[in-house]
């Protein structure tokens, strides 16, 4: 990067995105010396940014914390690609999180005003001819998701309350990882302090986050990827295998369904192939179903005995057509709720 000018901004951009920058790591990321790196530092300090400046084995630069930073500059594809994010997070589509939708509709505001007419046009057609679906899983608070994001940042110990899949709730610490969005629901991968293990909590049954102030250095992932670690743990102890499957729709349309769950690989218009690592068969039906395409296996065989497993029962379902139903039940348990179509029960 030659330009000294067009550095510092890409410069102060790093700077904002951690809250401590090893000196050759960010000076690889510039493609400069470590000298020219010093220099660029010291030029912005000259502009008024206090960076702040360590040594030893560990040193690096950090910004301030607090420090005013300069107006936000994109090129025309971000520009395009944060209106559109704004716009299908203001409709709601972002997953489960709460309090997005309102917010998004202040920043997309806020953006839309200072996009020149050409790119708006960009945004409105990216817009008209996209259907966002409703998010599916649990609602989580964007308070609870920004304070662990934020902590993933910092290398910074949390605390908070947990509730698990039985009702119980406990106080827990943990060293924050990542946070993965899976199948609909958002989680946080992280290292449980007080039983020094790796372990993946639900967000939306964490409540009222703390940071602990202590600072702690990563540890090694346990998996190839934390999105890797975080399926393989919400899918259960059944057997893993590896998935490839072609399917007759395009690479665009399947990814969108399957998510973080395989990944898409473009055949041509009309067809792609569909990898999954480390699944269960029954998951990968099942997802294969929701995606409502045509589909040949490549890889396993046995996932070919599972499909033919699952579309006996459900074509054994479907034969048996639905039960005969009575507006109410003699033992008084049950009844048919008219609001909802579907049953009633003592709970």
């Amino acid at each position: 990067m030659a330009d000294p000018s067009a550095r510092m901004l890409r410069l102060l951009s790093l700077l904002q995105t951690h809250r401590h920058w090893p000196g050759d790591l960010l000076a690889a990321r510039l493609e400069v010396s470590a000298r020219t790196l010093r220099r660029d530092v010291d030029r912005l300090r000259e502009l008024g940014y206090p960076v702040e400046a360590s040594r030893g084995v560990a040193g690096g630069y950090q910004l301030q914390a607090g420090t005013a930073m300069p107006p936000l500059l994109l090129d025309d594809e971000e520009a395009v690609a944060v209106a559109v994010g704004l716009r299908t997070a203001a409709a709601g589509a972002v997953g489960g999180v709460g309090g997005v939708g309102e917010t998004s509709v202040r920043a997309l505001a806020k953006v839309v005003a200072l996009l020149p007419p050409r790119l708006r046009s960009r945004v409105d057609a990216v817009t008209a001819f996209t259907v966002p679906a409703p998010p599916s899983g649990p609602t989580v608070d964007v308070t609870t998701l920004t304070a662990l994001a934020s902590a993933c940042r910092a290398e910074e110990e949390v605390s908070f309350a947990y509730t698990d899949r039985a009702g119980a709730t406990s106080r827990r610490r943990a060293e924050p990882y990542r946070l993965v969005a899976l199948g609909g629901r958002w989680y946080l991968l992280a290292r449980d302090v007080d039983r020094d293990d790796w372990r993946t909590f639900r967000v939306d049954r964490v409540q009222a986050v703390t940071g602990g102030g202590r600072r702690f250095r990563p540890r090694e992932l346990p998996d190839v990827d934390a999105a890797a670690y975080v399926r393989r743990g919400v899918a259960g102890g059944a057997s893993r295998h590896r998935v490839v499957v072609r399917v007759r729709a395009p690479a665009s349309q399947v990814g969108r369904v399957i998510g973080g769950w395989g990944r898409t690989e473009v055949i041509d218009a009309d067809s792609c192939l569909l990898r999954m690592d480390d699944v269960a068969l029954e998951w990968a039906t099942m997802l294969l179903g929701v995606v409502g395409a045509p589909f040949s296996v490549v890889d396993p065989p046995e996932l070919v005995d599972q499909i033919r497993v699952i579309a006996e029962v459900l074509a054994r379902a479907a034969a048996a057509g639905p039960p005969a139903t009575t507006g109410t039940s003699r033992g008084g348990s049950v009844t048919e709720d008219p609001r909802s179509g579907g049953p009633r029960g003592n709970h």
